[in-house]
């Protein structure tokens, strides 16, 4: 594609130089008309001026003819120009879609350890309630046991409750 540009530019370069060097040389055939033909006869002086028409023609219409192909060519090189920049833009936003997925990713394991922590804190924390249930149990049974044996010594001693 850039090989196919290149020979483009390259022949429309040409071809404006080549219109440029007619128009040159038609007007340097005009001028010398113009300083020499004022003695010619009827048929020079009227090939003369036909050929002066004819460079005037030329002129004009090469500028017309090769005026819409540079504003294409503007228009190309512009669209080239947007097109480069929205390549640019299209890498920026697959970079930044990347660094996103890779954050949602990191973000996504951290609350992965996360939940797995609190549960690790949860059975920990069963664990603990369940020795302290089973401390209160031997408490309590060890509390009915001192009580039980108050009662008997109360029974066997005759003497009034302990106070505690």
């Amino acid at each position: 594609m850039e090989e196919e540009r290149g020979r483009g530019n390259e022949r429309w370069n040409a071809a404006i130089a080549n219109l440029t060097e007619m128009s040159g040389n038609l007007e340097s055939l005009q001028k010398l008309l113009l300083k020499k033909a004022v003695f010619v006869d009827e048929e020079t002086f009227s090939k003369a001026s036909l050929i002066s028409e004819q460079a005037r023609t030329i002129k004009v219409s090469s500028f017309s003819y090769v005026a819409p192909f540079v504003a294409l060519e503007q228009r190309v090189e512009t669209l080239e120009r947007e097109l480069d920049a929205a390549i640019t833009a299209a890498a920026h936003a697959r970079s930044q879609k990347r660094q996103a997925e890779a954050a949602q990713k990191a973000a996504e394991l951290r609350t992965q350890e996360i939940t797995k922590e609190l549960e690790n804190t949860s059975k920990v924390f069963e664990l603990h309630m369940q020795e302290l249930r089973a401390k209160q149990e031997e408490i309590n049974k060890r509390d009915n046991d001192i009580k039980l044996l108050e009662a008997i010594i109360q029974t066997l001693g005759g003497k009034s409750p302990i106070a505690r």
